[in-house]
């Protein structure tokens, strides 16, 4: 598998990649190279080169061309792995599709390489800030948001009317607080609460209701007669108490109590409850901060063959940079990541970290297997539409997003951040799903990579969306933020679009810019994690 600063696309010359036929290469012992032009390739384009072949038939773009013959049980290989065998023989010049390809059985995880890959060279990269919101946990924010936790879906509407209230009514008056925004969820009752599992879901939830960019102003809406209890989700001492003030008892209005008589009553004792919260939050001021309290979520979603060979790779470039600022960067998406598991575990900063990794991996083969499914249920039909045969090319393109720093922790689903560098943070690889548990772990900025496209964003969180095609670009204009299509198009190395969104994602983080999914409200729900039984 091939780092990023190894990988080097043979590009056309800038503006030149739809007049002559291009092929991007991951390594010289590739077999098979990807299609870069728009709307792809007819049968018989010949292919000029060190190897020149002619193409059998239409190839669509992102699609893979074989370089060479192969044969029947051969392996076909792209970023110098073994991405799957040929169930026939393959002559030059075919496109090589899903239906061509036995996948390769998943690598067990024993005797896996321990924490002994070389270390990259990561001098400390020092004088970057932004403007950010100190907490009084320490952490800091990105953005100054006021969150309204809930124990169970059964108060979503109420608080979802009193939210719109709150935004047409009482968020004009202070100018210093972004947004409102109500923790939606499906969770709380009608589950086995007390199954071992649970503890995942009710962890994200607590983490969530923490995150730094709600300013440490915790606000609940109850039922009253959920399995969720308020104490339970958020029991004493989970909250840090304000350098101003002695603690105090969480705050939660609860639609059951007797006081409340009828739907506005609730939804007058919300508001109430809202302006307190948010007199305090208008009071805070940005401060210049170093570039080391960002948190970084890095994801991708509908992604194309594209995905490893522009956008990700230059996400990883960006993630190296964070990692020397003293940021924290999250990779996730444990099926994404699955089939790099030696990679892995050999970029283990210490054998203890290697282990995690193994124990996340092994807990989450064991969840598949009990739905009677594997790996190969991640790839979607986008994703083999957009040129990705299966997981394991999937898993390749996915794994260049976490960059060549060391692996420094490992968080299980739900947790909260205790560390700074590069963590891995083990999720589903759902978007949804994904982005709940990176926002509970802590954090405040997101960035998001998609070569079919998708206008995926969260309400708690900046979501820098980049796109891996400069034809997704265009048409996409006002949803993409950044266009990683350019370094396929030979106009910008991997290096210097890495630099170009670190420098980008200090803008957002400071406010002096909005990515366009803040611009036109676009979020998803949240979405728990919840492997436990429903009652």
């Amino acid at each position: 598998m091939q780092t990023p600063q190894d990988i080097r696309p043979e590009p056309a010359a800038p503006g030149d990649s739809g007049s002559r036929p291009l092929l991007i290469t991951m390594h010289p012992s590739d077999n098979v190279a990807i299609v870069a032009n728009d709307g792809g390739l007819a049968a018989g384009t010949l292919i000029e080169g060190t190897r020149p072949l002619v193409l059998r038939e239409r190839v669509p773009q992102g699609h893979k061309v074989c370089l060479v013959a192969i044969a029947a049980g051969q392996p076909v290989r792209r970023y110098n792995v073994t991405i799957g065998f040929a169930l026939q023989d393959i002559e030059a010049g075919r496109w090589v599709h899903e239906r061509l390809l036995r996948m390769p059985d998943a690598r067990g995880l024993d005797n896996l390489p321990i924490a002994n890959a070389a270390r990259a060279e990561l001098p400390p990269l020092t004088g970057r800030t932004f403007e950010g919101y100190r907490n009084p946990d320490g952490s800091v924010g990105t953005r100054n948001i006021l969150a309204i936790t809930q124990t169970v879906q059964c108060v979503a509407g109420v608080t979802e009317f009193a939210v719109r209230r709150i935004k047409e009514e009482l968020l004009p008056r202070y100018p210093h607080v972004d947004d409102v925004v109500a923790l939606e969820h499906g969770y709380g009752c009608g589950v086995a609460i007390d199954a071992p599992e649970a503890i995942i879901p009710i962890r994200t939830l607590r983490h969530l209701s923490l995150n730094p960019n709600f300013g440490g102003e915790v606000m609940v809406v109850s039922l009253g007669c959920e399995k969720l209890q308020p104490e339970r989700l958020l029991p004493e001492g989970s909250i840090p108490i304000r350098d101003d003030r002695q603690a105090e008892p969480l705050d939660v209005v609860c639609l059951q109590d007797e006081a409340h008589v009828g739907f506005m009553d609730m939804v007058q004792s919300i508001m109430r409850q809202a302006k307190m919260h948010l007199e305090r939050l208008n009071a805070r001021r940005r401060e210049t901060v170093p570039a080391s309290e960002l948190v970084v979520g890095v994801q991708c979603g509908g992604s194309d063959a594209f995905s490893g060979v522009t956008a990700n790779p230059a996400v990883g470039h960006c993630a190296d940079l964070l990692v020397r600022a003293g940021a924290t960067v999250m990779f996730s998406e444990t099926t994404e990541v699955r089939d790099g598991i030696d990679q892995l575990t050999a970029r283990a900063a210490t054998p203890e970290v290697a282990q995690a990794m193994i124990r996340e991996m092994a807990w989450y083969d064991a969840y598949l297997q009990r739905g009677s499914v594997d790996r190969s249920a991640n790839t979607t039909p986008g994703n083999k539409k957009g040129g990705l045969s299966n997981i394991v090319e999937k898993a390749m393109g996915s794994i260049i997003k976490s960059g060549t720093a060391p692996i420094s922790g490992v968080l299980a689903p739900g947790e909260k951040l205790s560390q700074r560098g590069l963590i891995y943070a083990a999720t589903p690889a759902s978007d949804f799903i994904c982005g709940t548990l990176q926002l509970a772990a802590g954090m405040n900025l997101h960035i998001f990579t998609t070569g079919r496209g998708t206008p995926y964003g969260l309400a708690a969180c900046p979501v820098v969306k980049v796109a891996t095609r400069s034809d997704l670009a265009r048409r996409w204009h006002d949803l993409m933020d950044i266009n990683a299509g350019r370094i396929a198009d030979g106009e910008l190395s991997i290096e210097a679009l890495g630099q170009e969104m670190f420098d980008y994602l200090l803008d957002v983080a400071s406010g002096r810019k909005k990515t366009w999914a803040e611009q036109w409200k676009l979020h998803n729900a949240l979405v728990l994690f919840n492997p436990a039984p429903i009652t």
